[in-house]
């Protein structure tokens, strides 16, 4: 069995690289090759191990850090250590496991949310979005979902890319999940087009938001 420590599980990853995934990774902004069922299974042999998580990290190397946010203690992390990590990954693969792995598993989600959202950098912003989106399908209480298509429908079709995908999950919850709130989320998808000639592979939902959200309310439906 490969030793444990940090030097030798950066080893361990560097051996799965393969030059073919890097390059179709590349493509979606992520610089790694490392086939990811692959650094799973090491996950699953390491189990819950926080301080070498935060070793791991503290690498800075992308599959280092992906092992990492699948070894860590999500609630352990204090919520200036949870900004400060999310600050940091800009690759898109790190930034969506951090967040969807470890901050919403953590008591400062909340906090985290409001303040990423209205953050001025579009990448931390995207998170904030995210966390948003979470909420909107399951704890929507408190949220003003009108004010959210506001800001939706004035801002999200310029926004970089990052943050208006975020946007566009959240415009399509609204609409999933409220149907009072449908037709404007529909009227806000159709007029804006953003994502509307996204590529999507046979058997796939659109991310366009006006067929994302009348797929899954037929799909409730039937």
């Amino acid at each position: 069995m490969p030793t444990e420590t940090v030097d030798g599980l950066l080893a361990e990853l560097a051996a799965l690289e393969d030059p073919k995934m890097r390059a179709v990774n590349e493509k979606h902004g992520d610089d790694h090759g490392v086939n990811l069922s692959k650094l799973r299974a090491i996950a699953k042999r390491l189990k819950t191990q926080q301080d070498l998580a935060v070793e791991l990290w503290a690498t800075g190397n992308t599959p280092a850090r992906l092992l990492a946010l699948l070894i860590c203690r999500p609630k352990a992390f204090g919520r200036e250590e949870l900004d400060d990590m999310l600050r940091d990954s800009r690759v898109p693969k790190v930034h969506d496991w951090l967040v969807n792995y470890v901050v919403k598993k953590s008591a400062h989600a909340e906090d985290l949310r409001t303040a990423w959202k209205a953050d001025p950098d579009p990448v931390v912003a995207s998170a904030g979005w995210a966390l948003t989106s979470e909420r909107i399908a399951k704890k929507p209480d408190g949220l003003d979902l009108p004010g959210l298509l506001d800001t939706i429908e004035a801002e999200m079709k310029e926004a970089p890319d990052r943050l208006q995908w975020a946007m566009n999950q959240s415009l399509a919850y609204i609409g999933i999940e409220n149907p009072d709130l449908r037709p404007r989320a529909l009227d806000i998808g159709e007029r804006l087009e953003v994502l509307k000639d996204y590529p999507t592979p046979p058997n796939c939902t659109s991310p366009f938001a006006p067929i994302w959200i009348n797929e899954m309310v037929r799909r409730r439906e039937v």
